[in-house]
């Protein structure tokens, strides 16, 4: 009863990561089915918690940091190690995977659209678990920390809360580069563990236009994203999330020519009815 106490007051505390993990969920069943979603948050929670539990005694991967407990009574530890803390992992990598995909994916050159339309992707099997799309994917996700990391270590002028430290400044506004590996690393080892047992699963599935889902979960990356910048301007931070918004904004110019078709297409039962009336 305690921890189920705890958990409640979790959610009461954090009530914006599990609006995350409810996009997430939702993002994910919807494209790639329930099987392979509840594969991917476990092998992704379980991963990313050993990782922090390794970190906070050993300083592997992340390096040296340490909780300081601030919020034992008000949220779920599992091991020292908050809850809502290794949850997150799992929804973030999802989102930087669909980002991923909708960067390497390739395009149904079959595929018509009017105006400002969108391209259609193929979620073809060796692509989608292949090593361009997991290392791009744990490049984004490491990516996407660079935001997050440097407002969560400002918990305490929020309503995150101080609840962790670095025993030594970094030169990113205070986190240091092993936390960017770390992340990185994790993001490897999960898909690492996830792409195999993704090839042993059907394909049945997986929609025949795939790029809604896809943009859902880029949705979320986006979503996550444009959260942490809004309390890094609140708190003033200019600096801070001025930098935040220039690093991503090259990578949303090339997901946007990536997905957009800005070009008007006819479709081709439209261009056959134009070419035969031109005979009559």
């Amino acid at each position: 009863m305690d921890i189920l106490d705890l958990f409640f007051k979790t959610v009461l505390l954090r009530p914006y990561v599990f609006l995350f993990l409810a996009a997430f969920l939702y993002a994910a069943v919807r494209l790639i089915g329930w099987s392979r979603t509840w594969r991917f948050w476990t092998v992704s929670w379980l991963t990313a918690f050993v990782c922090e539990f390794s970190s906070t005694r050993t300083g592997f991967p992340f390096g040296w940091y340490f909780y300081n407990g601030s919020t034992v009574g008000q949220e779920l530890y599992l091991a020292d190690v908050p809850f809502m803390d290794s949850l997150s992992f799992s929804f973030l990598l999802y989102a930087a995977y669909c980002l991923a995909l909708c960067l390497v994916l390739p395009i149904d050159r079959g595929s018509f659209s009017f105006g400002l339309g969108l391209k259609q992707l193929q979620l073809d099997g060796p692509t989608r678990t292949g090593w361009k799309v997991l290392v791009l994917t744990a490049l984004l996700f490491a990516f996407i920390d660079m935001v997050i990391d440097p407002i969560a270590l400002r918990g305490d002028r929020w309503f995150l809360g101080k609840i962790y430290y670095y025993p030594e400044s970094g030169f990113h506004f205070g986190v240091p580069a092993a936390n960017y590996i770390g992340w990185f690393i994790v993001g490897l080892l999960s898909l690492a563990f996830y792409f195999p047992l993704e090839r042993r699963l059907s394909t049945r599935t997986f929609p025949a236009s795939p790029i809604t889902g896809l943009l859902l979960g880029v949705g979320l990356y986006y979503g996550v994203l444009v959260f942490n910048l809004s309390v890094t301007f609140w708190i003033g931070e200019w600096f801070m999330g001025v930098s935040g918004l220039l690093m991503h904004l090259p990578v949303l110019a090339v997901l946007v020519y990536r997905v957009v078709d800005l070009q008007p297409t006819p479709s081709p039962s439209y261009s056959s009815d134009m070419r035969n009336e031109e005979f009559v």
